[in-house]
């Protein structure tokens, strides 16, 4: 077992603070060994995180919109999608959440890889706990862009306020009544504001890929979201389908002919960079 962890020892480290109402930093850690995650967890919870665990990436988008952790503690070698195409697929997408690299592998080069590949931080196992609780502090310190409010901030668009925290959508200070995979999908488009997505896409972001006989859940939603936040549902000013890649959300679409210009570019190029997916 590369990481040892005494319960009962005691690092000389401050507790993480909190921010406000007690709420906590949250972190993310995926590796495949179920032994290294228990005792992260206990380790870094003691020192005042809120941690969630995965064994693998196969759910890791539906984390990352979810709970919105504050940094990602990823394993590079993983069966499946490994840490570095994992982390090369959030850095091509515009996700600069801050990444710390484990891997049993501490050759200079693979260091070298891994930050390339966009990771903030490189640990190699095995590692004490400490250096790790270190390098954690110190990456968050770094982005103040991630700066502990507990959640995202409430998003506004229009008339529309979204509450991520709370997971709730008001309307000039009133509530619209939206499912919960509406909310997610909503919290998804919000956060590719004005970048095409494809349907495929939309469906891997908000329901970790489960296709079976969902193929149409997407534009079924789509439509469901657009009756309660468009005054004319038939012609949507904020979520904007792009024939022939998909659907993008237009948080500002008054005189935004610019935005529309470069939207349909944008869509343009992926179209032609990536087969498509056309909602009917």
């Amino acid at each position: 077992m590369p990481f040892m962890l005494n319960p009962n020892s005691q690092a000389a480290v401050s507790p993480a603070p909190t921010t406000r109402a007690g709420s906590k930093r949250r972190l993310l850690v995926v590796d495949d060994d179920a032994e290294l995650r228990q005792l992260l967890s206990t380790y870094l919870t003691r020192h005042g995180f809120d941690v969630l665990l995965l064994p693998n990436t196969g759910q890791l988008d539906q984390y990352l919109d979810r709970y919105s952790p504050h940094l990602i503690v990823l394993d590079l070698m993983m069966p499946g999608e490994d840490g570095l195409a994992a982390c090369r697929r959030l850095r091509g997408r515009g996700d600069t959440l801050p990444i710390i690299m484990l891997t049993a592998r501490d050759e200079p080069v693979d260091r070298i890889v891994g930050l390339e590949m966009g990771a903030d931080d490189y640990v190699g196992k095995p590692f004490e706990p400490r250096e790790l609780l270190a390098r954690i502090e110190a990456v968050l310190r770094r982005n103040p862009s991630n700066t502990f409010d507990g959640a995202a901030k409430p998003f506004r668009f229009g008339p529309f306020e979204c509450d991520f925290e709370a997971r709730e959508l008001r309307r000039d200070d009133r509530p619209v009544t939206l499912t919960g995979g509406e909310f997610t999908l909503l919290t998804v488009l919000i956060r590719n504001a004005n970048r095409p997505l494809k349907r495929e896409r939309l469906l891997e972001l908000t329901r970790g890929g489960e296709s079976d006989s969902l193929d149409r859940a997407i534009d079924m939603q789509v439509y469901r979201l657009r009756r309660a936040i468009e005054d004319d549902p038939g012609r949507p000013r904020y979520i904007r389908t792009i024939w022939g890649v998909g659907y993008v959300f237009v948080p500002n679409p008054e005189g935004t002919e610019t935005v529309a210009d470069e939207t349909a570019e944008a869509a343009a190029a992926q179209a032609q960079a990536e087969e498509s997916g056309t909602p009917e």
